[in-house]
Order: C-alpha cells, then structure tokens, then sequence
C-alpha cells in the first residue's frame, strides 16, 4: 500500500486540531480567526507537548493559496462604485486613521531601536483594523443595526483597499536599498496605471464573456471559472512585479460588478474558509513561545498604542468627517484591535526577508489580546462620551456637534469649471493609460513575434499602423469627449473669456494624443521626425472626423457603462436595491435597516396588523423582500413569512430593540428530536373498540391523537382512501402515521 504524501498528513493534522480548537471557541463566542491561530500554535514545532509537529514548508504552498483566496472573497464584498457613493466623509475618517496609527507604529519601533523598515511594516500592521473581528463583536452585541456600525464598516471597506495598494507600496519600497519619495512616487504610479488598465479591460471583457455562456454555467462551473480568473490574474500581477494577493483581490472587484456576483461569493465560500484556516493556522506556527517572553515589553507599549491610539485619532478622525463626538467616540473604540491584514502585511515581510522572526509573534500576540479587548473597547465608549462630557466645556462639545450638522452629505457645490476639468481629467487619464497599455502589449509581443516570421522592414510599420488603429478608439474618444457636453457649452455661452481656455484643454488633448501616435512611429519605424509628426497629426484629424469610428467608440462606452451598472440593474429589477431616499432620512436621525425573520420566528403567519410593529416599536415597514419579490408599502394584512427581509425606518435604539426581539421571539429548540420519528402502524378495528360506527371526522385520530389514517387495507396488497365521513365498522382494517408515542396510545385507547 502507497504511503500518503507528507503535505496530505500535515493538512489532515491541521484540519483535525483546527476543528476541534475553533469548536471550542465557538462554544465560547470568540472569533474563529484565534482558534486557527491557537491551533497552529499546538501544532507547530515550538509546541513539545503535543507529537502533531508539521513541516512550515509544507504548508507555506497552502497558506499562500489561502491570502490568495481570502482577497478574492473580499474584493467581491468590495465595489469601487460604493467608494464613489460614499461621499468625503469616510475617506477623511479612514486617511486620518491610517496615517496617524502608522505613524504611531513607527515612532514605537523607533522607541526600541528597531530597523527602518521593521518600523514602517509595523507602522502598516497598526494601521489597519479588523474587518471581521469588528462585524462579529457587533453581531454579538446587537449593535449592528445602529448608524455608527454603518459609519465604521464604510470606513472598514476604505482601509481593505488601502491595505492592497499600502502591500504594493511595501513590496516596493522592501525591494529597494533605502524608502526614499522616489520609489513611492514611482509605486503610486505604477499602481494606479495597472489598476486602471486591469479594471477598464477586465469590466468590459469578463462580463460579456459570463453573458454568452450564462446559459451553460452551473455552480460547478460557474466555481471553476472564477478561480480561474482568480488564478490568472494573480499570475498577470506577479509577472509585472506585483503580489498574487493583489491581482486576486483586483479579479474579486471586477466579479463584484457582474450579475453574477451573489452566486459566486456562496459558491467561493467554503473554498475560501479551508484555505483561509490553512492561513491562519500557519500564522499560530509561527508563535514562539520564547519570543514572546522576550519581547513582552513591547508586546505591552504596542497594545496600548493601538488601544489608546485608535480611541483618540480614531474618534478625531471621525470628528474630522463630520460626526458628532458621541458617534465619533464610538467609532473610534470599536477599530481598537488589528487582525487580518496585519498577519497577511506580516507574511509579505517575511516572505520578502527584510522584517524579523521577532515581528510575526510580536503583532499575533498584540492582535489575540486586542481582539479579547474589543467588546469591552465598543462598550467603554457611551461611558467615555459621559465622563467628556462632564469635563469638556460645553462650548467644545456644541461647535462639534454643530459642525457634524453643517457637514454637508450629497450636496455638490463644485463650479462648472471644476466639474468639467475633473471630467476630463480622469478620461484622459484612463484613455490615455489604455493606449499606453495596448502599445506596450503590440511592441513587445506582436512586434518581435510579426518581425520572426516576416523578416522585413514593412513589418514594422504595418505593425505601427495596426496600433493605431487598434487604439483610435481611445485616442478620439480622449479628444473629443465632453467637448459637448453642458458643463462645455455653459462655459462658451457664458462669457467669451471662457472660450480661449475651453479650446485649449481640447489642444492640451490633441498634442497627449499626437505623441502617442509619434511614440508608436518612433518606437516601430525609422522614418524622420517631421514625418512622423505630420503622420500623427493626419491620424489625429482622421480620427475626429471619422463618423465610423465615432459610432464604434460611442457603442464600446455604452457597453462599459451596461457592464458596469449590469449588477445594480438585477438589483433593482429584483428588488433587492435601497430606495433613494435614504440618505434624507440621515439628516433626521432614522435609517433604513434590513431585518430577516428567523426560520422558526413566532412572527411568522401574523400580519403587520396582529404584530402590532408600529405600536411595540414606533418603527415602519417600508418594504417586504420575498426571494426576488419586493413587497413596497406592504399592507396592515400582508402576512409575515419565515425568511423575509424587512426593510424597517427608524431610530438606533428602536432598531435595536426590534432586532434583538425579533431573534428571541423564535420556538424553542426541541430538545427530543430523536422521539419524534414517524411510525406506521396496523391498526385492527374489533368489536370493542370505541371507534365502531363513528366516523373518520368523528374518531378524533388527527385532532385528539395527532395521528393520521393513510388507508384502509381492501386487500392483501392494497389500500383505498379513507372519506372523512368513511363510518369504521369491526373487521376494518387501518394504517395508522405518527409519532411511536401517539401511535401507542391511539392502539392502547382504541
């Protein structure tokens, strides 16, 4: 018999320790994430108790999967349109968070003499709170239906992504001899150019692609495929010089805006669990216990750092945004811990060799203290809010609250100047980075491969020609576009002193586009610069005129533009979007919050009428979402279902109550399933039996005995019906269902 590999014994030792670690944190309602350290801890080498020791190779392969896997989940729980809808608000709150922790992570390192760039990966590590380890100690504490739950979990959403571009920034930064501006300035470059060109390529391609096959795809497939494009795209991200973590995460938010997207985050759940356990069990292999005894010093100063550090520049962040102290202080609380993000920023480090061995213990340990800490952190912050309040002049406390009212929410005050040059900004920016990107493509793929098959010198420029054409698209649209647009022609209308600078942002346009086009000659041909410069600004003006291309452009923007907005429209069309007037009632203290009624809810068969919602809870239904069925204004006699969403206005506090109520107002758990199996049984209606002359309606057997007559035996194989008005008479024989016990009685009463 064959021996089983070494990495199929690890893994079964793994899975087998980490479930029976993270059942007993379960049983004691704390994160998972600690009992898969915890458990990688018992497993580990550094653990002499237990014979279960791994190979940290071995199971390095699995836990790379899993940080793989991990952003992929995530980026489909991201959307970049949300971000945009967010307003300002969160993005002050999260940059003023993450700057001021990552500060304050290198100024303690630097306390204790570490390197430069121990400092600045610790520096990241604190930056960054814990997404999960939040929603859970939110969950538990019934808090995840009041406002500044919300405000924290879009700020959450601002520092996932932050977190990405900072692992791309330090893998940059770790290649180089010494962080200098330079290289950051050069990181952020590269990031945003890759980033564009993935997304604007893969948000058109992928979701015509799943719209051809939609009708071929199954789960099965559907499951295949989007690792796939998880798996390809980690690849594409390693060969230009970034991580794989990060090429899945950018796959994950561009799944994220296909109408596929629900079906793909259930089916990549359980693969994302297996391999997120590996992960994190391999984090807890890493623990020493001696590290951890010689490092407890700054084990101490880096919790309390990140303890009162969050507490202060947290809430100050939030202050900065536009919220009111009291929601201010309850938001920076509940982001004191660090979890996920700080052990896969960790990993990075150690996988590139420039952090030390004492760094990884260091921060596991910081985060398993935090995250005991959490619940006690979200609950200290009503009792700090008090204690400011009564030591704070009222003064101070009033001018703050009073500036979170002004803050203005979706109000937009910019000029016609500022939102057309914004406008064309940005699209001379990404037409500009996919020109870029398709030249790169033709001049070191197609160019060296056209030139090995036909050895000539046309071959070059045909091939020059050919790009040109191939990114026409996206130069006409980079110099035409919002050139009629209302912004364009309020401003030519206006006054003729606009029009001079009008025509010459469509100048500035013009020669970006013409030294594309010289670049291309240049690069692939040897002809002379003044040629290339009139050739240039030929096909700038042919572009323009081109009524061809101009129809092609338009028709590939509209298709984005259906990609992009292809999962709001299922959204809607099922009912399963948020009505618009939401952020109105904001400005009134109420909010809508979605509710699910438990399968067992006792709620469930009322009616709004009987419920009495309004009364008990002085909350509104607005709407009922029933599978794809949304139920707008639901009536006082529209029945409750087990399962239904409710869409419900009101107040943090009522909402509280309502959903704490909700989930206790459920049948009790039966705690002898095992006695309720069904039995059949035959049942002999003699003489005695007081069931003689009544009929089936009048034997009581379903109403008294809660048993159920299934026939009358009419023959050695066969069973007839039974009429509720059927009269029993001796002789008859019946088959009687029910549970052992009615049954029993019914044979013993009869």
């Amino acid at each position: 018999m064959s021996e089983i590999p070494s990495l199929v014994q690890d893994l079964a030792v793994i899975l087998i320790v980490a479930g029976i670690v993270t059942l007993l944190f379960k049983k004691l309602k704390q994160p998972l994430v600690l009992g898969y350290i915890v458990a990688g801890f018992l497993v580990s080498p550094h653990m002499p108790l237990l014979p279960l020791a791994v190979d940290k190779e071995n199971i390095q392969s699995w836990a790379d999967i899993g940080v793989m896997f991990l952003l992929f989940s995530l980026g489909l729980d991201f959307s970049f349109k949300k971000i945009l809808k967010m307003g300002s608000a969160p993005v002050i709150a999260a940059l003023t968070i993450i700057f001021s922790m990552m500060l304050m992570g290198i100024c303690v390192g630097k306390m204790f003499s570490w390197s430069q760039i121990n400092c600045i990966f610790l520096g990241g590590m604190l930056a960054m709170s814990s997404t999960t380890i939040i929603y859970k100690a939110f969950d538990d504490l019934g808090l995840r239906q009041q406002k500044f739950a919300g405000t924290v979990m879009s700020v959450l959403i601002l520092e996932d992504i932050l977190a990405i571009v900072m692992m791309v920034m330090l893998s940059a930064v770790a290649s180089g001899n010494s962080p200098d501006g330079g290289q950051m300035v050069n990181s952020i470059i590269r990031i945003a150019f890759f980033l564009t060109v993935w997304l604007v390529v893969g948000l058109f391609v992928i979701p015509i692609f799943l719209r051809k096959v939609r009708k071929l795809m199954n789960s099965e497939t559907l499951l295949i495929v989007s690792l796939g494009f998880c798996c390809l795209m980690a690849v594409i991200s390693t060969q230009v010089g970034f991580s794989s973590a990060f090429g899945a995460f950018i796959m994950g938010s561009i799944l994220a805006e296909t109408i596929e997207a629900d079906k793909i985050i259930k089916i990549v759940e359980p693969v994302k669990n297996l391999f997120g356990a590996v992960f994190f069990v391999s984090v807890g292999m890493l623990v020493q216990p001696q590290i951890l005894i010689d490092y407890a010093l700054p084990i101490i100063v880096i919790t309390l750092a990140i303890l009162i550090g969050q507490s202060v520049l947290g809430t100050f962040g939030y202050v900065l945004s536009g919220q009111p102290l009291s929601q201010a202080l309850r938001c920076g609380f509940s982001m004191a811990q660090i979890g996920e993000f700080a052990f896969i920023i960790a990993s990075l480090g150690l996988s590139l060799g420039v952090i030390g061995d004492f760094l990884y213990p260091v921060v596991v340990a910081v985060s398993v203290i935090t995250t005991f800490l959490t619940p006690y952190m979200i609950r200290g912050a009503v009792p700090a809010y008090q204690f400011l309040e009564t030591r704070l002049p009222r003064v101070w406390v009033r001018r703050i609250n009073r500036a979170s009212i002004k803050m203005p929410s979706t109000l937009s005050t910019q000029t016609n100047w500022r939102i057309l040059l914004r406008s064309i900004g940005i699209n001379t920016a990404v037409y500009g980075m996919l020109s870029i990107a398709f030249v790169i493509l033709m001049e070191n793929l197609f160019l060296p491969f056209s030139t090995k098959i036909i050895p000539s010198e046309w071959t070059s420029v045909v091939c020059s020609i050919l790009t040109v054409l191939l990114i026409s698209p996206f130069l006409r649209a980079m110099v035409v576009k919002k050139n009629h647009s209302d912004e364009f022609k309020a401003l030519w209308v206006e006054s003729p002193h606009n029009r001079l600078p009008l025509i010459f942002t469509i100048l500035v346009r013009i020669v970006l586009a013409m030294n594309i086009v010289f670049y291309i000659f240049k690069e692939m041909t040897t002809f002379s610069n003044a040629l290339m410069l009139c050739a240039a600004l030929v096909a700038i003006i042919l572009m323009v005129m081109s009524r061809r291309l101009k129809r092609s452009s338009i028709r590939m923007e509209r298709m984005f533009v259906q990609n992009l907005r292809s999962r709001d429209i299922a959204a809607q069309a099922s009912g399963k979007r948020k009505p618009l007037f939401e952020g109105h009632l904001l400005d009134h203290d109420l909010h809508i919050a979605e509710v699910v009624v438990p399968e067992d809810s006792l709620w469930a068969g009322q009616t709004l009428k009987q419920l009495r919602l309004n009364q008990r809870f002085g909350i509104n239904v607005s709407s009922i979402l029933r599978g794809s069925r949304r139920i707008n204004i639901p009536s006082a006699n529209d029945v409750i279902f087990p399962g239904d969403r409710l869409s419900v206005i009101g107040d943090d506090e009522r909402l509280t109550i309502l959903d704490s109520t909700l989930q206790k107002e459920v049948h009790p758990e039966d705690y002898d399933i095992e006695n309720r199996e069904m039995k059949l049984e035959r049942i002999i209606i003699d003489s005695k039996s007081k069931f003689v002359d009544k009929t089936l309606m009048e034997s009581g057997i379903r109403d008294k005995y809660n048993c159920m007559v299934v026939g009358l035996e009419s023959g050695e194989e066969s069973l007839s019906n039974v009429s509720p008005y059927h009269t029993f008479k001796r002789g008859d024989i019946l088959w009687i269902v029910g549970e052992e016990s009615n049954v029993a009685q019914l044979k013993k009463e009869s």
